[in-house]
């Protein structure tokens, strides 16, 4: 977690990467869905595809949670 406030600058830059990486994420989904509607799933292919897809999910929840502001309860 940073412990300071975020510049513009740096808040711009972490939501173009969330964006990308949302993308990849979306892609990567596309890629699985293809692979098993074509019958011919590489149950290892997948396999990685689909720990590359949650990798992708962890990093953009550590991301998004530095885009969102600490709320004191």
């Amino acid at each position: 977690m940073i412990d300071r406030d975020l510049t513009p600058g740096e808040r711009a830059a972490l939501a173009a990467q969330v964006e990308r990486l949302r993308e990849e994420h979306r892609d990567l989904d596309a890629a699985i869905e293809a692979l098993r509607d074509a019958g011919q799933a590489d149950q290892l292919q997948l396999q990685r595809l689909k720990k590359r897809k949650l990798l992708l999910r962890d990093k953009l929840s550590l991301l998004e949670d530095q885009l969102t502001p600490d709320i004191i309860a």
